[in-house]
């Protein structure tokens, strides 16, 4: 590592699906102040999910400008800005005023499902989303909410024809208001989410655009993921964003999984697990999504991942909390779930938005199966944890199948991988090693590292690794019978619970 004489700092800005982050991270990669910020979720019907673009802003500059503050650093010692953000969330505003035209259609929102049903029928067109964006028409990704918002919002499809409107990810909206609109931007890694974006020609995709009948101009450019994308004046300093990935593409760069084969895993509100998978486009026969990793801009050349994606990992214990009722604190399900000395035949399948990899049902609901008078709330919240655990050990089966990669070691990070008990039971479920580092921000730590290369702060990827450290790790320890039973189980209730609402 570069280290200058003096101490130095990166920020990183985290903007998730509940909340907005500012973590500071020194020259020598400490961190040396978090401030985070919950904002508020809207549900305006059963299924959708949206969010302020007002707020989403507010909060992540306040938390940034709370974080500098109470650190006592001066802006002159800031080396640069990162931005990582929940991915595919859509945000359309006017030019002009730069006021969005609509609340922010959140990844999770399942309003669109319809029209993505009539995509799927078209036979040449979902063949063509898949080959070139890597993606599997769903409503989870960016293109029918844009199309959602220009066909329902008054106005909006005259004004995005005459050049009045943009389009963004949450990165794009965050560096286009931190900037008073200079930069209109993102990078490889948020637009590969899109459904879009020509993932093998690395541009916005023409005929993607015709078909979901979205103007071009609405479009931001596209960079690589470590390098200048313009300047924000703080203080009167001209301080560079030089990081942008999307969140788990950025802790995939955190991980340190730079070589073919490495995998983590992301436990978040959602459940993320990445393969990278090399210079070489794969796409996947089993339900995974092809995407575009975090890139160092270095050399010019893209980096693929396979990405399979649950849409409610962590997200269930807070249902157990918030809803049920059964914990006071996130943190009390493992010592609940101990107190049972297995799930009792319960099965919780948290498809509260339907399934995502590898399964891709909009219209799962969520259910519990297996309950007898002698299920208690504790083989509830044990079944609740291990849905997470199997819903990941189903996308470590696609991956080996995509790849024929034996996948010995999972890197781990994101709150539910404190969770002992979670850990030690997705190593046996899985059958693989679990590695949990010594930070949880991986997501953060990677968009400090793409920050840090594009400034000089390291010379490259090598001189990255020798960062990183290991705090524990969790062996399979469960016989492949008990396994190979639980698994059955679990794919029966899978199975129980698919396509209930449109069956019904």
């Amino acid at each position: 590592m570069n280290t200058p004489a003096k101490r130095r700092y990166i920020i990183a800005l985290d903007q998730g699906t509940t909340s907005s982050r500012c973590v500071i991270f020194d020259n020598s990669g400490k961190i040396v102040q978090v401030v985070q910020k919950e904002f508020k979720q809207i549900f305006p019907k059963p299924g959708w999910v949206e969010h302020d673009p007002m707020e989403i802003y507010a909060s992540q500059y306040s938390v940034m400008i709370e974080a500098i503050a109470q650190s006592g650093i001066h802006a002159k010692h800031i080396l640069g800005i990162g931005i990582t953000n929940q991915r595919e969330t859509t945000i359309v505003w006017d030019k002009v005023s730069g006021k969005p035209i609509y609340n922010a259609i959140v990844w999770q929102c399942r309003r669109t499902a319809d029209l993505v049903e009539t995509i799927k029928k078209d036979k040449k067109m979902s063949e063509y989303i898949k080959e070139n964006t890597g993606l599997l028409p769903d409503a989870y990704f960016s293109a029918t909410k844009l199309q959602w918002i220009l066909d329902n919002v008054e106005g909006a499809r005259e004004k995005a024809e005459r050049g009045e409107l943009l389009f963004g990810t949450v990165d794009t909206w965050l560096m286009w208001k931190l900037t008073n609109g200079k930069i209109f931007a993102t990078d490889y890694s948020n637009a590969s989410r899109t459904m879009l974006y020509n993932i093998k020609d690395l541009c916005w995709d023409k005929k993607l655009c015709e078909y979901f009948n979205i103007p071009m101009n609405m479009l931001p450019e596209v960079k690589a993921s470590s390098g200048i994308f313009g300047n924000v004046n703080m203080f009167d300093y001209d301080i560079p964003i030089a990081g942008v990935a999307g969140d788990q593409q950025s802790a995939l760069f955190g991980q340190t999984c730079f070589a073919e084969g490495d995998v983590k895993t992301t436990y978040g509100t959602g459940c993320f697990l990445l393969m990278n998978i090399g210079s070489k486009y794969i796409k996947s026969k089993n339900g995974l999504v092809t995407t575009l990793a975090a890139s160092s801009g270095k050399d010019g050349k893209p980096e693929y991942a396979l990405e399979g994606s649950v849409f409610v990992g962590g997200a269930i214990v807070q249902w157990v909390r918030d809803q049920l009722r059964f914990i006071v604190d996130a943190s009390d399900s493992e010592y609940f779930a101990t107190k049972v000395k297995d799930n009792g035949g319960v099965y919780v399948v948290p498809a509260f938005t339907g399934l995502g990899a590898p399964y891709w049902d909009m219209y799962a609901r969520g259910t519990i199966f297996g309950l007898t008078r002698g299920s208690n709330r504790n083989h509830i919240i044990r079944a609740a944890l291990e849905s997470i655990a199997y819903q990941v050990a189903d996308l470590v089966g696609a991956m080996k199948m995509d790849t024929n990669l034996p996948i010995h070691a999972i890197k781990v990070d994101g709150g539910a991988s404190k969770n002992n008990f979670l850990m030690q039971f997705q190593s046996d479920i899985s059958d693989s090693e679990i590695i949990r580092g010594t930070s949880s921000e991986s997501t953060a730590l990677g968009v400090y590292y793409l920050t840090g290369l594009a400034v000089g702060l390291f010379k490259d990827k090598e001189e990255i690794k020798e960062c990183e450290s290991v705090g524990s790790s969790f062996k399979p320890k469960m016989s492949k019978e008990d396994r190979e039973k639980y698994l059955s189980h679990w794919h029966k209730a899978v199975r129980m619970c698919q396509g209930w609402e449109d069956n019904n």
